[in-house]
């Protein structure tokens, strides 16, 4: 960390895909929210929708042709089980994949959970030079997402790089 260098609040939308989650009873996307604003970055807006590969992409591409919205986060529907589609709707999205981001992250969360981390299917890309996280639907996966890889890459003074000095660069041609 440089603690020269200015940190540069980033605008996050938070999506929980859920097909039984409410605002009252959304702990996963409550912990992102509490996290980021924690971190000094602002809440770009939050949504719940349903397990639904269609919705959830309908939302996603609405956010990243919004240029008040730097990063996405979402939450749920990463697992194996017919519901799970998250990864689905999002990966045709990508113009990059950061293919690290899901490897990283079932290698922290195998320290936690064990071979069960094998069944997350976290992953993570830029489309329309917005950064895309998705995330497990537990509170546990999100503060581990978030505390181990997004807080850091999203923080300008991380050394020796971080994703948040990238965006200026992301829609070069």
């Amino acid at each position: 960390m440089n603690e020269e260098r200015q940190f540069l609040p980033l605008r996050i939308a938070i999506l929980t895909v859920s097909d039984s989650r409410t605002e009252d009873n959304d702990t996963s996307g409550k912990t992102l929210v509490q996290r980021l604003e924690d971190a000094g970055h602002h809440l770009a807006e939050k949504q719940i929708v349903p397990d639904d590969l269609y919705k959830i992409r309908a939302v996603v591409s609405q956010w990243i042709a919004e240029p008040a919205v730097q990063v996405i986060i979402t939450t749920g529907g990463t697992g194996v089980t017919g519901r799970d589609g998250t990864p689905e709707a999002i990966t045709p999205l990508f113009d990059k994949t950061l293919d690290g981001f899901g490897e990283t992250f079932r290698a922290i969360s195998f320290h936690e959970i064990g071979t069960s981390t094998m069944q997350s299917r976290a992953i993570a890309g830029v489309a329309n030079g917005t950064y895309i996280f998705c995330l497990p639907g537990s509170s546990g996966a999100c503060r581990t997402g978030w505390d181990g890889l997004i807080k850091d890459q999203l923080d300008y003074r991380t050394r020796p790089c971080n994703l948040a000095e990238l965006m200026p660069r992301l829609k070069e041609k």
